[in-house]
């Protein structure tokens, strides 16, 4: 699959479709968004908060959460902020999101039956990391969704004159609702 991807890729440039696709590294609207990486909203969310190439800075990960303070999404969102010129951060959940209800003992099972071994498990765990908590998902999307907002908005290094707002999204119509 790769290797299609990147014959797509190569007759790509070669036609030049890349060309309207050209906007700067700074965000039209001033606006970040950390959302789910669910496929069914890689069109889907631009579609339907009417947003293009250029217009917001995108973060995804999985459940369009944050569990830690100093992780790489806020530190995206600093640079957003401080470096491009963000001065509103959207965080959007979506319905029916597979990090809703997600087990860690299951996960860990997983990774067990695909070759990590038990060492490499309890290594993580010597080293001060709780895989049980790290890898557990969230119980209720909108309360998630509002326990980032409150850790984005009340973060010691985020300016207190930065807008940061809570949304779900259905992730069949694309409906958005605020928090």
């Amino acid at each position: 699959m790769i290797d299609s991807i990147l014959e797509f890729n190569r007759e790509f440039v070669a036609r030049k479709e890349y060309e309207k696709y050209a906007t700067s590294k700074y965000p039209d609207k001033r606006i970040a968004i950390v959302t789910c990486m669910d496929t069914r909203l890689v069109e889907l969310l631009p579609a339907a908060l009417g947003i293009k190439n250029g217009d917001v800075k995108m973060i995804k990960n999985a459940g369009g959460t944050i569990t830690n303070p100093f992780d790489s999404t806020v530190r995206s969102l600093l640079v957003a902020v401080y470096e491009l010129g963000v001065n509103e951060i959207m965080i959007i959940g979506h319905t029916n999101c597979g990090v809703q209800g997600m087990d860690a003992n299951e996960m860990l099972s997983l990774m067990r039956k695909r070759g990590i071994s038990e060492e490499h498990i309890t290594l993580m765990e010597h080293c001060g990391i709780n895989l049980r908590e790290w890898l557990h998902g969230f119980e209720e999307t909108d309360a998630a969704v509002a326990e980032t907002v409150d850790l984005v908005k009340n973060h010691p290094l985020m300016p207190a004159d930065i807008t940061v707002r809570g949304y779900i999204l259905d992730s069949v119509t694309g409906e958005l609702t605020a928090l």
